[in-house]
Formats: structure tokens, sequence, C-alpha cells
């Protein structure tokens, strides 16, 4: 299989040596952005009257439900929720559990059905890191950046709003991941929202309905993963690298891409269990470098720290003119979290399927950490290194019109400006920042591969041809990624994981009493006193 791979990936020398034509990236681009105004177009209907995108109003509703039905569970459980990656509760969660407590579907024989938690393919912190490395990336960096120049520093707040509700939708998602998931023969796991979406809802009387949701969010699984999981990074980490080296214009963006392709090409053809093993040693590396420079920032900026949270907190509710009124602040924010973390969109449910666990649940808590670490610390944190740097006015908020701001007469956006950020406290700090922004690139591409092929998989079955043709469309994309606008590539993958909330909250807002069963059932197994639900 290696071998067929690696001839496929040959194929992409041609498209190496026709780089060097001048303007390829700008053909590629014109061929991108068409295509992206049109699809964005439908994602993104507002609602009449209130002028709210549908899409949000069902996000925002729909964590809202979740974080109040499971009595906060985003809160209250969180620090439970750390003990089990921490393997806490392996001892008690890997043993007794019934036959009769074992989901079956199609009739399947209970006795013939094996121990879930031998059957995962990874451990509860590598399922996190992997979902985690899926979230956390270039959202968290060149996202933040183009939601406060276009939504200004109150789009920070509605972020942090977002995230905490998104932890109680992410619970809800992963632990029907779990729960509804199948292993092959050869142990290795699928699952994720397609199959919660048609097994799920087929228990509950709506097969059809089930299936043909499936189906749909499968189709727009691969299509995100082709976007936001794999053009934006690519995107962002050619423009940081080419910032660093000096290269501009021509076919910079395409070389760029396709040394990223050879990379991610090499560890995607190892499935699931290298990528964990990849992801659970690159994440919290630089996880903790990212972070540690952020709070460099924010302490040299110690006594700004206060009119900064006041700032963020006024321009929520009363933004200032230029970035599109509370509304548009409010749906700015929104967007650029649910972008980061992923939560309502499903995709991280297909990596935390993967658990070796017999409690469904167990995971589902896990998984609430995700928009905890994604958005509500890392992106509060990037937020906060912008909004310092400007404390003196460099640029105006509300942008261009084309995601970026102006300084000193020059277009500045994205991955850009948040290294310009870092670079007026610490010097030295953008030649770390490239680093990280090539490795959250690498690791979020790497793990989307996993989310789209198994979607790719559910559609075409799960043989070694559908696999191979999957991982060559997924590589050519890191080269049209690489080469487009920021802004084409941002509003397209935009689209394209927002698009996966519809066909996966209607799941979600059917089968949440299952969640409720899952999380009674494994509290009882850890002995944890049930407070909400007995």
């Amino acid at each position: 299989m290696n071998k067929k791979f690696l001839s496929l990936l040959l194929l992409i020398v041609p498209y190496v040596l026709k780089a060097q034509e001048k303007g390829i990236d700008e053909k590629i681009n014109d061929w991108f952005e068409p295509i992206t105004e049109v699809w964005e177009g439908i994602v993104f209907w507002e609602v009449p009257f209130i002028e709210i995108p549908l899409v949000v109003v069902l996000l925002v509703l729909g964590a809202l439900f979740f974080t109040i039905y499971f009595k906060f569970i985003n809160i209250r459980r969180i620090f439970l929720a750390i003990g089990v990656v921490r393997g806490k509760y392996d001892d008690a969660e890997n043993h007794g559990l019934e036959k009769s407590e074992i989901y079956v579907v199609d009739g399947d024989n209970p006795d013939t059905i094996k121990d879930e938690s031998k059957e995962g393919e990874v451990s509860h912190f590598q399922a996190l890191a992997t979902a985690v490395s899926g979230t956390v990336g270039l959202g968290n960096i060149a996202g933040v950046a183009l939601a406060i120049s276009i939504g200004g520093p109150g789009a920070t707040f509605w972020m942090v709003v977002a995230g905490l509700l998104s932890m109680s939708t992410k619970f809800v998602e992963c632990t029907l991941g779990v729960k509804y998931r199948d292993v092959g023969p050869d142990g290795t796991v699928y699952g994720g929202p397609m199959y919660y979406l048609s097994k799920g809802l087929g228990e509950k009387g709506y097969k059809k309905l089930g299936k043909v949701l499936a189906i749909v969010f499968a189709i727009l699984c691969v299509g995100a993963s082709f976007g936001g999981g794999n053009a934006v990074q690519s995107n962002q980490a050619a423009e940081q690298l080419a910032a660093m080296m000096g290269m501009q214009g021509g076919s910079t963006g395409t070389i760029i891409g396709v040394v990223l392709a050879i990379v991610v090409g090499f560890v995607i053809i190892g499935g699931i269990k290298r990528i964990a093993s990849v992801t659970e040693k690159v994440v919290p590396f630089m996880a903790v470098i990212y972070i540690a420079a952020c709070l460099v920032v924010v302490f040299s900026n110690f006594s700004y720290i206060d009119d900064a949270l006041a700032l963020i907190v006024r321009e929520a509710f009363s933004p200032s003119a230029g970035v599109g009124g509370f509304f548009g602040v409010l749906i700015t924010g929104f967007r650029r979290a649910v972008f980061s973390n992923e939560a309502g969109a499903g995709s991280a449910a297909i990596a935390h399927s993967a658990v070796k666990t017999n409690y469904p649940a167990s995971e589902g808590l896990v998984s609430l950490l995700e928009p905890f670490i994604d958005t509500v610390i890392i992106c509060t944190l990037t937020a906060l290194v912008i909004i310092f740097y400007n404390s003196g006015g460099i640029f105006e908020y509300g942008g261009n019109g084309a995601g970026s701001v102006i300084i000193d007469g020059v277009a500045v956006g994205g991955v850009n400006l948040t290294s310009m950020a870092f670079e007026s406290v610490i010097p030295w700090f953008p030649y770390v920042l490239t680093l990280a922004v090539v490795l959250f690139a690498i690791s979020t591409m790497i793990s989307w591969s996993y989310y789209g092929l198994q979607s790719w998989k559910f559609l075409f079955g799960r043989s070694k041809i559908a696999d191979i043709t999957y991982k060559i469309l997924f590589i050519a994309f890191i080269i049209i990624g690489a080469a487009a606008s920021m802004q084409a590539v941002f509003n397209f993958s935009d689209a394209m994981i927002l698009a996966l909330v519809f066909p996966n909250m209607i799941g979600l807002l059917i089968l949440f009493p299952v969640v409720r069963d899952e999380l009674v059932k494994y509290l009882k197994a850890i002995n944890i006193k049930l407070t909400f639900f007995k």
C-alpha cells in the first residue's frame, strides 16, 4: 500500500515543475473564489427580520439547551473529565459492563460482541490529543486575528461564551460517537456522526431520515476536511513561511504547499494509530510553547489587562463603528469559535470514537475539555496579544473588507497580524511562531485527513482503492489552499465546517436522552454520586 501511495504522490512532481510558471497562485485563486462565494451564500442564509445566519441560531440555541438540560455539565464535571484523561477511573471503566448493556444493531448477537475497551484503538489521552490537534490549530492564531480584525475586541467575549456553551454540545456528540461506533473484523474502529445518525435515529424509528442525514454529513465532512481541516492550514502556514523567508508572489504558495503535502502524506498512510502517536507528542509540545509566549506578552502588559478586559466586554455589547454592530460582532465571535473548536459540527466525534472504553459517556466527558482548551484559553490569549498590540491605535478595527487591517499602508491579516503582535514584545518570536504555525497546520491536517477518510469510506466502502483515492485528493487540496487567497480559503472553510451543523444537530436534538442514560451508567460504574439523573 505504501509503494502505491508513494507512486501516486509522485504525480505531484509535474505540478511542482509547472509551479515555476509565473502567476500559478493567482490562477488557482481565480478558480477557487467563485466556488467559495456560492457555497458561503448557501450555508450562511440569514433568518428574515433578525438577519442572523440560521446556522448560528441553531448552534447557539442547541448548545444552550444541552447546557441547561445536563445541568451545566460543562462546569460541574470539568475536574471529573481531567481525572478520566489522567486514567484515574480506568480500572472501573474497563470492567463490569454487562452484555445486556452493549448496543445491538441489525441482528447482532450480544454473545459475539467483544469488549469495547479492547476493540478501541487509542487511549483517552490519545483520542483527546488527536481531536485537539484537529481543533487547536491556525483557527486559534489566524482565525482569532481575523475575528479581531473584523469584529473588534468584542468578538473575543462572544468567542468565550460560545466556547463555554460548546463544551456541552461536544459532550453530547462524542458520547454518541462511541455509543454507535462500528468495529471492523480487523479491530479498526469506524465512528462519528455518520454512524450515530444512521444507527441512532434508526433505533428511534427514523431509519430513512437517519440514512439521509448520515450521507449528507459524510459528503459535507469530506468537503470540510479539504477546506477547514486542510486548505486553511496550508494557506496560513505558507503565508508565515513565505514572510519569514522573504518569498512573495509567483509560485511561492504552490511550492510550499507541495512540501507540506509530502510531509503530511508520509504520516497519514499509517492510519489512526500513527496519527495518535504523532499528535499526542506534537500537540502538548506546541500548545505549551504557544501559551507560554502568550503569557509573556500578557504579563509584559500587566497594567493594561484590566483595561483590555473592560474593552472586550464593552465592545461586545456596544461595538465601535465599522465592526458590523452588535449582531455583527456576536456572529463574528460565534463563527470563529465554531470554526476553532468545531462543537456542533460533529467532526471530533470521529476521533473520539476510536477510544478504548466500555462507557461512551467517559469519552464524552473527556471531549468537553476541547472547547475549553481551544477557545476559552488559547483563543482568549491570542485575542489579548492582538488587543495589547493595538493599544496605541496602530490599526482600525473593522478591517478592510477582506479580513485584513491596514498598518503603515499595507494590508495585514491572519497569522501575519498575530506574528507582528508577538514581535512587538518578543522580537525573535516570529521565528518560533513560524515553527508553531507549521506544527499546528500539519497536526490539524493529519487529524482532519482521518475525519475525511472515515466519511469517505462510509460513502464509498472500506477498500484500499477508496483509501488511496481520498488521500491523493486530500494532498491536492493542501497545494490549492497554499496558493489561494486567505479570505477565499477562510470563507470556503467556514462554510464547509458550519454546513456540518445542520445534519449533526438534528441528530443530537433527537438522541440526547440516550446520552443522559449513558452518563447515568458511567457515573454509577465509577461510584460518582448522581446528583441530577436518577
